[in-house]
């Protein structure tokens, strides 16, 4: 399937030079509902960015954009230096097919707001599922791994329950552990937090700030301004499907240029 609509600009998957995830002019609609509107945005190895903005901004469908959980209309999107769910020939991309989106895929771990663990099995099922069915990593070697990870996220003594035995916030962090079983390079969150009560919200923040310290390349769309503040690298600020404003974020928090940021943070902070 050719995809005329995103036409060549001369770019290439060496333009991406050493950024994690670069994007340029990325758009996306569904319908007649323009929602990203020519994002720009490039993201080094090692650096958390996170996005923030209004609901309806946006943010969440880049997420899935980078993930090729949602096709772009228009424009460039890398990481690690390769086009997401494209092969460029000549002039024209061309759309990967489903298994090869699949195996790009495992490169990229996802978190999403619902947990969307497998209610029928346990923590540690749960997180040996993938590696061991999409990797074919040896299953006894998947649940040392899983154990790893599970005390890594605080929660090694959760192994053998299930999901409606485990708080949000535990069952967030068995999430966490799962996405990272597969050694990502790059780690999406989309409001990790905001479907859980505040008391659990530290335990969570805890793991990703563990991870940022580590060395994890991580995009996070949150609601966070003390974690944005803390553990961000970048600050991105979104309305309307494009970037408004960017930069390190105790600058964008305490000093922003526009004004449309300005009336935003003056709600939330």
């Amino acid at each position: 399937m050719t995809t005329d609509m995103i036409k060549d600009d001369g770019a290439s998957a060496e333009a991406a030079g050493p950024a994690m995830v670069k994007a340029e002019g990325v758009h996306k609609a569904f319908g007649n509902l323009e929602v990203l509107k020519g994002i720009d945005l490039e993201v080094a190895s090692g650096e958390v960015c996170c996005l923030i903005g209004p609901s309806g901004s946006g943010k969440s469908t880049f997420l899935r954009c980078i993930n090729h959980l949602e096709k772009i209309n228009a424009g460039r999107l890398y990481v690690a230096g390769d086009l997401v769910g494209y092969r460029q020939q000549g002039e024209k991309l061309y759309e990967l097919r489903d298994h090869e989106v699949a195996r790009k895929r495992r490169d990229i771990g996802m978190v999403f707001q619902r947990f969307n663990l497998f209610p029928h099995m346990t923590a540690v099922e749960n997180i040996i599922e993938a590696p061991v069915q999409v990797k074919g990593m040896n299953k006894a070697a998947a649940r040392e791994r899983a154990h790893e990870l599970l005390t890594r996220v605080g929660l090694a003594d959760k192994a053998s329950s299930y999901p409606s035995q485990l708080s949000g916030g535990q069952q967030q962090r068995v999430a966490i552990a799962r996405a990272l079983a597969m050694d990502p390079k790059l780690m999406l969150f989309d409001e990790p937090t905001s479907a859980l009560d505040p008391e659990l919200v530290g335990d969570v923040l805890d793991v990703m700030r563990d991870l940022a310290e580590s060395g994890m390349t991580m995009i996070v769309v949150t609601h966070e301004m003390g974690f944005a503040r803390e553990v961000g690298d970048s600050l991105v600020f979104m309305d309307g499907g494009v970037v408004v404003e960017s930069g390190h974020p105790r600058e964008v928090l305490t000093n922003p240029h526009h004004e449309r940021t300005q009336s935003f943070l003056s709600k939330v902070l």
